[in-house]
């Protein structure tokens, strides 16, 4: 069949967008799919005590694809995920790789004198024990033994005097047990599911990839100790002195759709001297929700609003709030109810945080004092995040982000005086912060908001500021755009922030096309490639928030998508008539109910998202009782089960509105998706067929929820995008002529 002279244009701008110009037609070159998929990202996993000397990992996109979605589920499927291991110079900024390409490895530590680095290293379909030493620049395979592997989410935790390490194993034949649950599930030949059995079996099978055995490697000598049996740990924590290990086990007992339940959860600690377990708090269906000291020894939990602590090796359960006491001052007499955010160093202090203050449990002195009231509303003042309590107990680290505009940054509270100081502050992005074990240093990525994030140091004053990495060198010669907070009101009058992406070039007094990309809320920018690829097509990019109400949700992107819109053309930067929208998961759910009820966009792309939500509430078996969780008190905000509101699971369903969609569709999934299987698009394509209006759907036969799986299917996907967005929005530029 001949493309028309339309499809051609499409393809032509394509080819202008997505590959690099040479020669001297300009400086820079456009940014492409290769290079989000070369995109470097850094992650800091420990620091020795002082922060000389971290341990790290370089990332990229392409390193994670080729996933076997199929085996999605398989407690033994152990997916694509390699990275450049390596060591950084904390002052310097220096990398020194441990291995010439990358490995998937992970469980980073150092141990307590710094020189080595224990962490696991992935060796076929199983991981190994590995200790790297510092000095001499080498690692080696601890060799355990037993015929035990090791769990692939083992925790991995040296032992004080660095002789050995805490970790998980899997009993005997786990490993083929799993294997033919898993395969039992898929291929059969015959599969029976039976509601008068305790589990779902997909989350039967759950449960079997969580049983663990704890136990000590000897590193001298590769020598194993057994701790417990076989069961389901939730937690671990071996006490600072090494004497101790807290235990949090858990007891699935069925399948419950509430939102808890179903489970009994048991806290213990092991006595490693005489391999006593002692039950701290016994098997109940109520979560344990416990915050421990660093030294291991002592957790706090609250109590209807009250703070309780208790030594491990000590009954007496401590009340530091007694009850009824309020807290309060002058003529107030309500009571003040507690949350606990973290302990002090050296665990004789517990910050609290109460509805309008925070404060300071002092547990030696046996009293609570208000360190700090908050100013303002809830919903003005700042984001503040806890960071770390330095060592010597008087000062208090805080991110902190503002709420209707970016400025971020760092701020220290002198817990003597009350007092509050900015440390950083202004429209930069921080993140990933870590202060070092001396309490001398923090380690924080950081980025302008339209730039990669890289690695900084800085002393704990902010004196010096230093960039230690400098990972994507090559994306100053790309065109990038550029990014700004906008607001709006919907049509309710609720106010809403977006983020506006500028097309590369861009000139004021011209009008350009506009790309949605829709999902919930959006405030902080970031660098985000997706929007890169926008601009570099030559138009606006636009990710606008909504007010979700649950019953009612699918009306907020009509009303909140629309209101942001619309407020971008009244400054003259869009052209109303080429406007495209799409989302991916709940964002291509979106999508599609948006356009049942408005047809002003040019074109719209689903991806990956639902479109009926009855079919949708029994589906995915092999994500257990998510999809009826999710709408009956989760994201998509139905409020109940579809038999108490069958109306409103209608409402919420794209499919049934097929018939008032105007705008072109299209659809792209992967046939492995388990997340939102493909069959929810496949109805939205036979739908919209029937009815005559355009659609197109787009499968990746090995693809996942990110339906792209290989370096050529990404570019394909790109690809169509693009085209999509151009052949459409060129139709605008026909029927101007036309008219």
């Amino acid at each position: 069949m001949a493309r028309s002279p339309r499809c051609l244009m499409s393809l032509l701008v394509l080819v202008l967008v997505l590959v690099p110009l040479s020669g001297s037609a300009q400086q820079k070159q456009p940014f492409t799919v290769d290079d989000l998929l070369t995109l470097a990202s850094v992650r800091v996993h420990d620091a020795n005590a002082d922060g000389s000397l971290l341990i790290c990992s370089v990332s990229h996109r392409r390193e994670r694809l080729g996933n076997d979605y199929a085996r999605y589920g398989d407690p033994t499927y152990i997916g694509p995920g390699g990275a450049e291991i390596c060591l950084v110079n904390g002052e310097s900024g220096e990398r020194t790789p441990l291995y010439d390409e990358p490995v998937q490895a992970s469980g980073f530590a150092f141990n307590p004198a710094g020189t080595q680095i224990a962490f696991f290293l992935r060796e076929g379909d199983a991981y190994t024990l590995q200790v790297h030493d510092v000095a001499r620049g080498r690692s080696r395979p601890v060799r355990l033994r037993t015929d035990r592997e090791i769990a692939s989410r083992s925790t991995l935790r040296w032992l004080p005097d660095g002789s050995g390490l805490l970790l998980q194993l899997r009993a005997e034949g786990w490993h083929e047990r799993a294997r033919q649950a898993f395969l039992d599930l898929t291929e059969g030949p015959i599969i029976v599911h039976d509601s008068r059995e305790p589990f779902l079996r997909w989350e039967e099978l759950r449960n079997l990839n969580a049983l663990t055995i704890p136990a000590i490697v000897s590193l001298e000598r590769g020598e194993v100790t057994e701790l417990l049996p076989e069961g389901n740990y939730g937690g671990l924590r071996l006490s600072e002195d090494g004497s101790l290990i807290s235990v949090t086990e858990n007891f699935p007992l069925e399948t419950v759709y509430a939102r808890s339940g179903g489970t009994e959860y048991e806290l213990s600690w092991l006595d490693l001297e005489n391999g006593e377990r002692t039950v701290l708090r016994p098997r109940d269906t109520e979560r344990i929700r416990v915050t421990w000291n660093e030294a291991g020894t002592m957790y706090a939990w609250t109590g209807e609003g009250d703070v309780l602590v208790r030594s491990v090796r000590d009954t007496t359960v401590r009340n530091l709030t007694e009850g009824g006491r309020p807290f309060a001052s002058g003529e107030d007499t309500t009571r003040v109810r507690f949350s606990i955010m973290r302990f002090d160093s050296g665990g004789g202090k517990l910050l609290l945080s109460g509805a309008d203050a925070w404060w300071v449990a002092d547990l030696e002195q046996d009293s609570v004092e208000k360190i700090r009231a908050f100013e303002g509303d809830d919903e003005d003042r700042p984001r503040l995040q806890v960071i770390d309590w330095s060592p010597c107990g008087r000062w208090l680290y805080l991110s902190t982000s503002a709420r209707d505009r970016w400025e971020r940054g760092l701020m220290r509270l002198d817990l003597q005086e009350g007092e509050m100081s900015d440390l950083i502050r202004n429209s930069d992005r921080y993140g990933s912060w870590r202060m070092t074990e001396d309490g001398r240093t923090f380690f924080f990525t950081r980025s302008d908001g339209d730039h990669p994030d890289d690695l900084w140091r800085a002393d704990t004053a902010f004196t010096e500021p230093r960039q230690l990495t400098d990972l994507n060198p090559w994306i100053r010669e790309r065109t990038l755009t550029r990014s700004e907070l906008v607001t709006y009101r919907d049509s309710d009058g609720e106010e809403l922030y977006g983020i506006l992406y500028y097309p590369v070039g861009y000139e004021p007094g011209r009008r350009y096309p506009l790309v949605c990309e829709i999902y919930e809320t959006f405030f902080e920018n970031g660098f985000n490639s997706n929007m890169n690829l926008i601009a570099n097509a030559g138009y606006f990019g636009f990710r606008p928030s909504v007010h979700l109400v649950t019953g009612y949700p699918g009306e907020a992107w009509v009303k909140g998508v629309t209101a942001g819109i619309n407020s971008l053309i009244d400054r003259g930067l869009v052209d109303e008539e080429k406007l495209g929208v799409h989302g991916t998961s709940y964002g291509g759910y979106a999508t599609a109910l948006l356009i049942t009820q408005t047809p002003r966009f040019a074109a719209a792309i689903n991806i990956s998202g639902k479109v009926n939500m009855v079919s949708f509430y029994g589906d995915s078996p092999r994500l257990g009782i998510r999809n009826i969780q999710a709408p009956e008190w989760g994201q998509d905000r139905i409020g109940g089960s579809l038999w108490e509101y069958p109306e409103r699971y209608q409402m919420h369903s794209a499919i049934a509105f097929a018939d008032r969609i105007q705008t072109p569709l299209m659809c792209i999934t992967g046939d492995l998706d388990y997340n939102v299987p493909a069959r929810q698009s496949m109805e939205m394509y036979y739908a919209m067929r029937r009815l005559g209006k355009e659609v197109v759907w787009v499968r990746y036969a090995d693809g996942g929820h990110s339906p792209p799986n290989s370096l050529a299917e990404y570019h394909d996907f790109w690809n169509r995008i693009l085209g999509w967005y151009a052949e459409h929005f060129a139709e605008g530029d026909e029927e101007k002529e036309e008219r």
